[in-house]
């Protein structure tokens, strides 16, 4: 009798471990998603696909979140918070852009960062107004608007944030670089079996091996007054020639 019941004691156990490994497997899709397909999956699904430097301004958020104490400190933990981000941006299947958005994930994972976002931790989509006033807007990129929460940082009336001409020409430049120069990714593919059709805008083709593998933001906020220079012979003299941040801004038609 005695070891009739340990038997079934036994078996019992047997079954509920292998009942919480079912469990614990089924976690987002039955597989565990390393930091870089979760990075990959906010920029996707939270930025413009055709976006580089808006993929790099969510990155930087996802980041700044990481490094803060109020926050989960892994990529994965951030992205996978309730109510932050995309609904179903670690599950729905991704499509055309993903590309783009793994190898900005890349850069952002080995330290790159969207200059102007600074130390921001929230963003929302471009051309929306909320009746707040500690709203501290940063920079728009790629749809989004970057703000740091600053008491009294606007009023309720204030309309709709935008970049100004300068900030705006520098953001330009800073697109252009990281679409002419940003490195090849490993070719990986993350999707999910999903029902759902993610409509995407054309993929940004990757740039010839012989140009160089990173480009840095504009290395300061541009100013108001700007010195106009005169136009590189070319674009490709001009990507490689160096350039200061007046430049760059009169080039682009900032003011």
């Amino acid at each position: 009798m005695l070891q009739t019941k340990s038997a079934l004691r036994a078996a019992s156990l047997v079954l509920l471990a292998v009942g919480l490994s079912g469990c614990a497997s089924s976690l987002f899709g039955r597989r565990v998603m390393s930091e870089h397909e979760c990075m990959t999956r906010v920029m996707y699904f939270e930025s413009n696909r055709s976006s580089p430097e808006g993929m790099l301004a969510v990155g930087t958020v996802v980041m700044n979140r990481v490094e803060a104490k109020e926050y989960p400190n892994t990529v994965c933990a951030v992205v996978g918070q309730k109510n932050q981000f995309a609904p179903g941006v670690l599950s729905r299947q991704m499509g055309k852009g993903s590309r783009l958005a793994a190898q900005m994930a890349t850069k952002v994972l080995k330290g790159g960062r969207h200059r102007y976002v600074h130390g921001a931790k929230f963003f929302h989509t471009a051309g929306m107004t909320f009746p707040y006033t500690n709203m501290h807007y940063l920079v728009e990129a790629g749809g989004n608007v970057f703000y740091e929460k600053r008491k009294n940082a606007r009023r309720k009336s204030d309309p709709a944030f935008i970049n100004p001409p300068g900030l705006e020409a520098a953001n330009r430049a800073a697109r252009a670089m990281l679409t002419g120069y940003q490195a090849t990714a490993p070719q990986t593919t993350y999707a999910y079996p999903s029902p759902e059709t993610i409509r995407a805008q054309p993929e940004i083709q990757a740039a010839p091996q012989s140009q160089p593998q990173a480009v840095p933001m504009p290395a300061a906020p541009p100013q108001a007054a700007a010195t106009f220079a005169p136009a590189p012979a070319s674009a490709g003299s001009a990507m490689l020639a160096p350039i200061s941040i007046d430049d760059v801004i009169a080039t682009n038609g900032g003011t």
